[in-house]
């Protein structure tokens, strides 16, 4: 089979222990997703501040100037590397910080890099709010950055590990839901405080907020077993598991598996950095790197971004521009909620493709009208109308994207590791999307620029790449438990080359 979809029935730990649904597990990964409030929370706010007239006349006066130019290429408004980077150094700190999250994800736990990574966010937030020059904003732009880098890590993992495997899936999706809902609070904050002078300070300063209450949160609630048990805190980790699947079931078949599977990664010793480059973990980091990068390139968080910009560029008013920003947030939130709702029964594949497809035809029909409208040179106005068909088109493209490869992103490398180098295969994941995030972010505007409407054309180009991707290397992973999931490569016909034999030996008690 093309896709190696492997059936749940094939693995004899297909069904997992038993892993009911309980309200601690609930209230700790509500706790552990709302991390991704921090994430979404600076997605949302920066491209929205970058069009406040106030925020502009401090730091970045020049693009008043080109903006009140009577001839000026509409989609060159905002071509500034400088105001660019405003946006793109956060990620540059993500990435340094998440790859040294492996490290401190494995020793501290993920909680407590949770914790670090909402400490230092709350400084980074209360800096931006407070910048008086160029220097301090980026400084507090490169903190919120560490911040991140900690979370973005630790969070997924937190979600993969604590689920019951049958609703792994619907569980993890909710870093997704939280990271949308900080996309959307954020598009509101900006739309309500841009005519007040003082209205990007509040937006910007208001990232310590969720941070707080994120961090608060995590000291009130427990590690992972598979963490504990890594760091050898058995009885921890037993306590762990009673309060998660339930006081009436017996958690101590699933405490033996996680010490066997912690015993046998402790006895390989080797630096996790080079284990991961071994060919037997060739297709996990094949997906590690494939799948954030090609999320990426969906250009959704450039869209997230600058979609305040765009739509001022392309003829919709200041304050239409930031309500649009609000409801394409909205949109990729109620979205989010139809993949929770069917990750599980449907699975990663169908949704991908789906999703694939659907972002595919709204970045060819955005590129079309826009080519349609305001020529090849860019330099024709568009209509209000032109400008809400295209608002409506990128909300098709938003759902799509968030049924798809924004929650999946996150999905996929936190369950596919083994314990060994699961922290590190996870820093691999995030460290790739941050440094892609920051060539794109630094360069779109610029894109814009020059290619015009073309710049959606190279998106939609890249979105038929990745769906052919998942149709021929991404196995299905739905309800397999983490510790039994060598067995989808096993089974796959491509990735079986590199791992057949080493899974059987790894097995041996």
């Amino acid at each position: 089979m093309a896709g190696g979809v492997v059936p749940v029935d094939s693995s004899p730990f297909s069904n997992g222990f038993a892993g009911k649904i309980t309200l601690s597990v609930i209230i700790t990964c509500i706790v552990a997703a709302s991390s991704g409030l921090l994430f979404g929370y600076d997605i949302g706010i920066s491209g929205g501040v970058t069009t406040m007239v106030p925020f502009l006349e401090k730091f970045f006066p020049h693009i008043l100037r080109k903006a009140a130019a009577t001839e000026v290429n509409m989609y060159c408004v905002y071509d500034s590397q400088v105001l660019t980077l405003f946006t793109s150094s956060l990620y540059l700190a993500g990435l340094v910080s998440s790859l040294a999250a492996s490290r401190v994800t494995a020793a501290l736990g993920r909680r407590n890099t949770i914790i670090l990574g909402g400490v230092i966010f709350v400084v980074g937030g209360a800096l931006n709010g407070g910048a008086e020059n160029i220097a301090m904003l980026i400084l507090g732009r490169i903190l919120l950055g560490f911040g991140v880098g900690f979370t973005n890590q630790a969070a997924p993992l937190y979600l993969s590990e604590i689920a019951p495997p049958k609703w792994r899936g619907a569980f993890n999706t909710g870093f997704q839901f939280f990271l949308s809902l900080g996309v959307l609070v954020a598009g509101c904050i900006n739309f309500g405080t841009a005519k007040k002078t003082w209205g990007w300070r509040v937006s910007l300063g208001l990232a310590v907020v969720p941070a707080a209450v994120m961090t608060i949160g995590a000291f009130l609630i427990t590690d992972t077993p598979n963490s504990l048990v890594e760091r050898g805190k058995i009885e921890q980790a037993r306590k762990a598991l009673r309060k998660a699947r339930g006081s009436s079931i017996d958690v101590e078949p699933e405490l033996e598996e996680l010490i066997k599977w912690s015993q046998i990664a402790k006895s390989v010793e080797q630096e996790p950095f080079k284990t991961i480059f071994e060919r037997q973990y060739r297709p996990h980091l094949a997906m590690a790197i494939a799948i954030p990068f090609f999320q990426q390139m969906t250009g959704i968080n450039i869209v997230a971004f600058y979609s305040p910009n765009l739509f001022q560029s392309v003829g919709l008013g200041h304050d239409a521009a930031l309500l649009s920003a609000v409801i394409l947030g909205a949109v990729n939130l109620v979205s989010l909620l139809v993949s929770t709702a069917i990750v599980d029964r449907f699975g990663r594949r169908f949704l991908f493709i789906t999703g694939g497809i659907c972002m595919f035809v709204c970045q060819i029909a955005v590129s079309v009208l826009l080519a349609a409208v305001t020529g090849v040179h860019g330099t024709k106005d568009v209509s209000k109308g032109s400008a809400i068909v295209v608002l409506v088109l990128l909300c098709f493209y938003s759902a799509g994207f968030g049924w798809s490869w924004g929650p999946l992103t996150w999905l996929i490398p936190s369950e596919i590791f083994p314990l060994k180098i699961r922290t590190t295969g996870q820093s691999i994941a995030v460290g790739v999307q941050f440094i892609i995030v920051f060539i794109l972010s630094q360069t779109f505007l610029s894109m814009l620029c020059h290619f015009k409407f073309g710049a959606f054309l190279f998106y939609g180009g890249w979105i038929v790449i990745m769906t052919i991707f998942v149709i021929f290397f991404v196995p299905e992973t739905k309800g397999i438990p983490l510790e039994s999931m060598d067995t989808i490569w096993g089974k796959h016909w491509f990735w079986r080359r590199f791992v057949k034999g080493e899974v059987a030996q790894e097995n041996l008690p």
